[in-house]
C-alpha cells in the first residue's frame, strides 16, 4: 500500500493528467447531480486529493501539468475576447463603457479598503485582492445562458460586461504584479518606468493581433473541419507560447487573439465555438481540478476574516457598479435592476490569476494566504453565484428566448433611433448601408441591392400608413431574410397613402426562397406597428434600441412576433 501511494505521490504526467481528468470528471459529474455548478464539483474534487485533502501528489508531479494550465488559461482568454464583436456591440457602447469604469473602480476600491483597513492585510496583497476581484466567470456564464436558453438586450449586455471586466482584470492585475518588487514592496523606480508598463499592454496586443489574421488567412485555404481544428489549436498554443517565452502577457495575447478574430473572421462561431468545443471541457476540467488542488489551508485560520470581507466587499461593488453605471447610461430597467446579481460568479480568470501567483517567486511569501482566499470566495461564489444569474436571467425575462421568431433578425444592433433623412431616398441608402455593415453581408454587392429597393421603390410606395414604411430589396438566393429598423419621434415628411409622417422605416433584405416569411413579416408589421396606434406610438418614442427591442421582443409582442416552431406546430 505505501508503495502505490509513493508511487502516486511521484506520478509521472501522463499518469496524473489521468487522474485529475478522472477526479475531476467524477466530482464534476456528482455536483450537476446536486444541482451544483461542476465547476464547483471540479474545485472540491482537486481539494480531496490536492494539498489541502489526502496530498497524493508532490509538487514536482503537480508542476508537470503546468503546460496543460496554460492552455486553459489561453483558451478562456480566447472565448472571452471572441465576445467583444464591434458590430454587434455598436448600440451598447454606452452603457458598457460606463459598466467597464465603474466595474474597474468602484469594486476594486471597495475589495481594496476592505482588506487593507478592515482585514490587516498588506497594501500589496489588498491592490491583488482588488485587482482579482473584477472578473466574472466567463465559462460560468456562457454555459447558463445557453442552458436556460436565455436571448435579448439582458444577455448581450451580461455576456459583453463579462468579457469586458475580465479584460480589465488581466490588465489591472498584470499592471499591480509587474509594479511590485522582488522583495514584495512598491519599487519607486519600477513606478516611472511607464514605457515599460506601456509595452506590457501594445506587445501582447499586437502579438495576438498577428495570430488572429495569420489564422483568418489559412482557414480560407484549410477547408477540412480537421485542419481548421489543427490551425485553431495551433494558433492558441503558438501566441500563448510566443507571449511566455518573450515575457509579455500571454493572457491578454489570446484575449486579442479571440477579440480580432470574431471580429474579422467570416465564421466566427465555426471557428471560436465549433473547433474549440471539441476539447474544451477536458481541459477546463484539468484547469479547475488543479485548481483545487493548489489550494492550501494552512492559512484559512487566519484568512477567515479576509474571505468574509473580500466576498462582502466584491458583492456589494458589483451591485453598486452594476446600478450607478447603467442608470447613468439610461438603460432599460430590467437591464439595471438585474446585472450586478448575475455578475456575481467568479472562477477562469481569478483561478488563472491564482496560478499566476502561486508560480511567480517574488510572492512566495503571499501566495498562500492569496490563494486560500481566492479560491475559497471562488467556491462560494460558484455555488451561489449560478444560482442569482439564473434568478437574474429570469427576472430580466429572457430565459427560453434562444429560438427562431418571426422578426428575430432585428436585434438592438440593427435598431436606430431619433433617425433624420433629406429624402426617401437618403434614408433608403443609409438603411442598406446599416444592413450589410450590422448583418456582415460581405458577399452582398451593396449597390446592386440599393438598386432593387429603389425600383421596388419606383413600382409603388411601400409606406403601409400609420406611421410605417417598410420598403425590401432582393437578397442572392440562399442568404437568410435579414433587415434594420429606424424610428423617429418627429416623423419623416415622405409622401404617404394617408398623409401621415413616416415614424417606422424596416428595410428587409429577402432572397427568393424566404418569400412566404417576407410576406408574414409584412402581415404582422402592418397589423400592429402600423394599425395598433397605442404600440406604434410606444415604439416610435423609444428612448433607445435596447427599449426599441424590449418591446418588438417581449412577451406583450408574442401575437405577432412568434416562436417559429410554435407556428410550425400550430
Amino acid at each position: 500500500m505505501n508503495a502505490v501511494l509513493d508511487s502516486l505521490h511521484h506520478a509521472g504526467p501522463l499518469l496524473l493528467l489521468a487522474i485529475v481528468l478522472l477526479a475531476g470528471s467524477f466530482f464534476g459529474a456528482l455536483a450537476r447531480r446536486i444541482r451544483l455548478p461542476g465547476i464547483t464539483g471540479q474545485i472540491i474534487g482537486g481539494v480531496l486529493v490536492g494539498r489541502a485533502g489526502l496530498d497524493l501528489f508532490s509538487e514536482e508531479s503537480i508542476a508537470g501539468l503546468e503546460p496543460m494550465t496554460e492552455i486553459a488559461l489561453g483558451l478562456i482568454a480566447v472565448t472571452v475576447g471572441a465576445h467583444l464583436h464591434i458590430g454587434r456591440l455598436s448600440n451598447a457602447v454606452r452603457r458598457l463603457s460606463y459598466l467597464l469604469i465603474a466595474e474597474s473602480t468602484i469594486t476594486p476600491l471597495l475589495v481594496f479598503l476592505a482588506a487593507y483597513y478592515l482585514g490587516g492585510a498588506t497594501f500589496e496583497l489588498s491592490l491583488l485582492f482588488g485587482a482579482v476581484s473584477i472578473a466574472t466567470a466567463p465559462a460560468t456564464i456562457v454555459a447558463l445562458v445557453r442552458e436556460t436558453r436565455s436571448k435579448g438586450v439582458f444577455v448581450k449586455t451580461l455576456i459583453a460586461a463579462v468579457a469586458l471586466n475580465n479584460t480589465a482584470c488581466i490588465v489591472v492585475f498584470e499592471v499591480c504584479r509587474a509594479l511590485i518588487g522582488s522583495d514584495y514592496q512598491l519599487q519607486s523606480e519600477v513606478l516611472l518606468q511607464a514605457d515599460g508598463a506601456i509595452a506590457q499592454l501594445i506587445a501582447p496586443i499586437l502579438l495576438g493581433s498577428v495570430a488572429a489574421f495569420a489564422l483568418d488567412r489559412i482557414t480560407r485555404i484549410a477547408l477540412g473541419p480537421e485542419r481548421l481544428a489543427t490551425a485553431a489549436v495551433v494558433a492558441l498554443v503558438l501566441t500563448s507560447g510566443l507571449a511566455t517565452s518573450i515575457g509579455i502577457s500571454p493572457m491578454l495575447a489570446c484575449l486579442a487573439l479571440g477579440a480580432v478574430q470574431t471580429n474579422i473572421a467570416r465564421s466566427r462561431t465555426h471557428l471560436v465555438d465549433s473547433v474549440f468545443d471539441n476539447f474544451e471541457p477536458a481541459i477546463l476540467t484539468v484547469f479547475f481540478t488543479l485548481a483545487g488542488m493548489h489550494l492550501n489551508f494552512d492559512h484559512l485560520e487566519s484568512a477567515g476574516i479576509l474571505i468574509v470581507l473580500y466576498f462582502v466587499a466584491r458583492f456589494a461593488g458589483k451591485l453598486l457598479s452594476a446600478d450607478l453605471a447603467l442608470r447613468a447610461a439610461h438603460a432599460t430597467d430590467r437591464v439595471r435592476k438585474n446585472l450586478g446579481l448575475a455578475l456575481v460568479p467568479q472562477a477562469g480568470v481569478a483561478v488563472g490569476l491564482v496560478l499566476l501567483i502561486q508560480d511567480d517567486a517574488r510572492f512566495s511569501e503571499a501566495a498562500g494566504l492569496f490563494g486560500a482566499v481566492v479560491l475559497t470566495v471562488v467556491t462560494i461564489n460558484e455555488i451561489i453565484g449560478p444560482v442569482l444569474t439564473r434568478i437574474a436571467l429570469q427576472r430580466a425575462g429572457e430565459v427560453g428566448r434562444d429560438r427562431l421568431r418571426l422578426i428575430d433578425f432585428l436585434q438592438e444592433e440593427h435598431i436606430l433611433t431619433d433617425f433624420a433623412a433629406e429624402s426617401k431616398e437618403a434614408a433608403i441608402e443609409r438603411l442598406v448601408d446599416l444592413l450589410i455593415r450590422t448583418h456582415g453581408l460581405r458577399d452582398v454587392d451593396r449597390d446592386e441591392l440599393l438598386a432593387s429597393v429603389l425600383a421596388r421603390e419606383d413600382q409603388g410606395s411601400t409606406c403601409l400608413g400609420g406611421g410605417l414604411a417598410v420598403p425590401h430589396g432582393i437578397l442572392p438566393e440562399g442568404e437568410p431574410m435579414v433587415g434594420v429598423m429606424a424610428l423617429t419621434q418627429s416623423g419623416l415628411g415622405f409622401e404617404t397613402p394617408d398623409g401621415r409622417p413616416v415614424h417606422c422605416m424596416v428595410l428587409l433584405g429577402t432572397a427568393s426562397d424566404e418569400r412566404d416569411r417576407h410576406l408574414q413579416v409584412l402581415a404582422a408589421l402592418a397589423r400592429t406597428v402600423g394599425t395598433d396606434r397605442a404600440f406604434g406610438d410606444q415604439l416610435f418614442d423609444s428612448k433607445s434600441p435596447a427599449h426599441a427591442y424590449e418591446l418588438l421582443h417581449g412577451e406583450e409582442s408574442e401575437d405577432f412576433n412568434y416562436f417559429m416552431e410554435e407556428a410550425l406546430e400550430a
